[in-house]
């Protein structure tokens, strides 16, 4: 009865749903010229160099999530939704990227990372090393290590920036430092006793160790720092948040004193005292706000823990002291966990509070020197549909009932996952539930106790320098390739030289200057 008369109510609002002024074929003629004009300015290429670059990295979010969020980030402004733009949006340059692992047409996180990070395809569940690779096995790896467009940076004499709602050993920010045959090799109590005898490092040692003067690293992650059993600084009776490593050293304590003399390093683990820091007077820093990941944004206790949108504040700032410039790597890294788990709502409120950051940080930057690149590491089955009317809620019911079942469905729905549900024989009867709740695990196709990843493309955004670069449709690890190229850093660094520009220019102009002569 409540589905029917929501579909009733829809109805009889049909005539609501069009904003007056896009009854006007005038409002959609001029929108149109204006992009157009925009789209022609975008003639004058932007070839400076870059000083900074960003890469933002949605975990999980597909063309399927980003569309959805944007209407969301409508919704909350109290707008329909649909007309709304995020962010990254606004970014001149799209084009898309192909995902797979070079042994997974669907990938994971860690491949995908090694791919954007470090410019080479690799296998699934492995970090900074190439395809040689197998999982799991640590007497593979040496010798197959691969570097990270982070690496390149601070090798060009960059600063350089971590931050992450996940564990900072995660997989997307492990492949900026790490090499690993497996990526949940967090701490040595992770690993197998083959891994440890083979001689092969942790990750969270190799935070520490692999590359010791990364400026800000900010995140969570901290019971892969310290003893194991040695009892959290937040949660001090939960054995499940007590330290994990075996070999008994306090990797927080081993990051400070391998910093050069006279250098200000600087630890945190409450928001309160990442806002307080004067940043002028810190060189490094440290903040891990949680003991594995971070909690959800809608969920976060905003008196302890920052927001993604807080920690990209403190990073820049930090970054921005190097006059020669900065990498950072800006993961929001939740939006995966929240599908796999069902939860859209979750999913789709971190998706916008990555947004949140975006916009701050091209506030704090110009594109005249800073190049950022939004992308995804892989999709997920998820999806909206339902022919809902225009400014449906984002999290509410299609406008009808399965002709099937004669139930009444969500519009969000997977392709898989623990949505899945019975009820006396029968798809559960949605009107029953409450939907909208931050916590509902949308219904599912094929049950699942995880929701997987989705194979298709995902968008890459770009605005700044050499952001034309990044167009049409392209291999993955093409993406640091195209920006160590924008910023000068890395392997291919011939067009720097100013002295060879023009040779350059001359070398392409000859042929054409001999067939003017001649035929004159």
């Amino acid at each position: 009865m409540k589905a029917l008369l929501l579909i009733l109510l829809a109805q009889l609002c049909s005539s609501s749903l069009v904003p007056e002024r896009e009854k006007d074929p005038e409002y959609w003629r001029g929108q149109a010229q204006e992009t157009l004009r925009a789209a022609l300015r975008l003639q004058r290429l932007n070839q400076n160099v870059a000083k900074n670059l960003i890469l933002f990295l949605g975990d999980g979010m597909g063309v399927s999530t980003v569309t959805a969020a944007r209407i969301l980030k409508g919704q909350l402004q109290n707008r329909k939704g649909e007309e709304s733009l995020l962010e990254m949006e606004k970014f001149p340059y799209v084009a898309l990227a192909k995902t797979y692992n070079t042994n997974a047409q669907v990938p994971d996180s860690a491949g995908t990372a090694t791919a954007y990070l470090c410019g080479v395809k690799a296998n699934e569940g492995t970090v900074g090393v190439s395809a040689g690779v197998t999982r799991d096995r640590c007497n593979t790896t040496k010798g197959q290590e691969v570097t990270s467009i982070l690496r390149w940076a601070k090798d060009g004499g960059k600063a350089v920036g971590i931050v992450t709602t996940t564990r900072v050993t995660h997989a997307t920010p492990s492949a900026a430092y790490a090499h690993s045959a497996n990526r949940d090799w967090y701490s040595d109590g992770e690993m197998p006793p083959d891994a440890l005898e083979g001689g092969c490092k942790d990750i969270a040692r190799q935070l520490v160790e692999n590359i010791p003067d990364i400026e800000v690293i900010l995140g969570g992650g901290r019971k892969y720092m310290f003893p194991k059993n040695a009892s959290d600084v937040e949660y001090p009776h939960e054995d499940k948040h007590r330290g994990t490593r075996l070999d008994r050293r306090d990797l927080v304590q081993a990051w400070h004193d391998a910093k050069p003399p006279g250098k200000v390093a600087k630890y945190v683990w409450h928001r309160r005292d990442l806002l307080a820091l004067n940043l002028s007077r810190v060189d490094f820093l440290l903040g891990l706000f949680e003991p594995g990941d971070m909690v959800y944004e809608l969920d976060r206790n905003n008196e302890t823990d920052p927001s993604l949108t807080e920690m990209v504040a403190v990073a820049i700032r930090m970054l921005q002291k190097n006059p020669r410039g900065f990498f950072l790597l800006v993961e929001g890294g939740r939006i995966d966990h929240g599908h796999h788990e069902g939860k859209a709502k979750q999913a789709l409120h971190e998706a916008v509070e990555l947004d949140r950051a975006i916009g701050l940080a091209t506030r704090l930057t110009s594109p005249q020197d800073t190049l950022s690149v939004v992308t995804a590491d892989h999709s997920h089955v998820f999806t909206f549909g339902g022919y809902t009317p225009r400014g449906n809620p984002i999290f509410g019911l299609a406008p009808m009932q399965s002709d099937v079942d004669r139930k009444p469905f969500t519009s969000i729905l997977y392709g898989n996952g623990p949505g899945y549900k019975i009820v006396a024989g029968e798809r559960e009867n949605v009107s029953a539930v409450d939907f909208a709740h931050a916590n509902y695990q949308a219904q599912s196709a094929v049950p699942l106790r995880q929701e997987t990843h989705g194979g298709e493309d995902v968008a890459v955004f770009a605005r700044g320098p050499m952001a034309h670069l990044l167009h049409g449709v392209h291999e993955q690890n093409y993406i640091p390739h195209a920006m160590a190229y924008a910023a000068c850093i890395g392997s291919n660094r011939a067009h720097c030289n100013a002295a060879s520009r023009p040779a350059a220019t001359a070398s392409i102009l000859l042929p054409f200057l001999a067939l003017f002569f001649l035929l004159c």
